[in-house]
């Protein structure tokens, strides 16, 4: 069965748009990926971290993978373009959220779905929005909960 699925896309080391185009077409190559579409990059200062700014979008996948499976695959791609954790919310070459997976709700200890903290970040609902606007989450809409975060600097590149 396809579902849709959305994956938050961030870089803030290196080349972060060039970063971010490769793996859009990573993502649209995947095996058990139909269809991929990729909202406008944003620039954002980095949220609960140190760094440069990011370079952020969200990715909306057609997809047959299951979530774990999703985020292996996910994974696997963070891994190729050089993604290290030394520490909590370390600067990154790449970072990829698994943000949602059609209606599944889950939370393991190696996946909470919906992602739990996307719902206030200005840096995953204004790229979500521009995908799916009329998009409901368990607090509200995509365009209310932006709305929410109008605090948080984000610039649409």
């Amino acid at each position: 069965m396809t579902v849709r699925a959305y994956v938050g896309l961030g870089a803030n080391l290196g080349d972060g748009p060039a970063t971010l185009r490769a793996v859009a077409a990573e993502l649209a190559a995947l095996p058990g990926v139909q269809a991929c579409e990729v909202s406008p990059f944003y620039r954002t200062a980095p949220f609960e971290a140190d760094g440069p700014d990011f370079t952020n979008a969200v990715a909306a996948l057609d997809t047959t993978l299951t979530p774990l499976a999703l985020l292996d695959a996910l994974q696997g791609l963070e891994t190729r373009h050089g993604r290290e954790r030394p520490y909590r919310n370390a600067p990154r070459t790449l970072d990829l959220d698994l943000l949602l997976h059609g209606d599944t709700v889950m939370d393991t200890p190696r996946l909470t779905l919906p992602h739990p903290r996307m719902q206030q970040r200005a840096f995953v609902l204004a790229p979500l929005h521009d995908l799916a606007p009329g998009l409901q989450l368990s607090s509200g809409s995509v365009a209310a909960l932006l709305r929410a975060a109008a605090d948080q600097a984000i610039e649409r590149l």
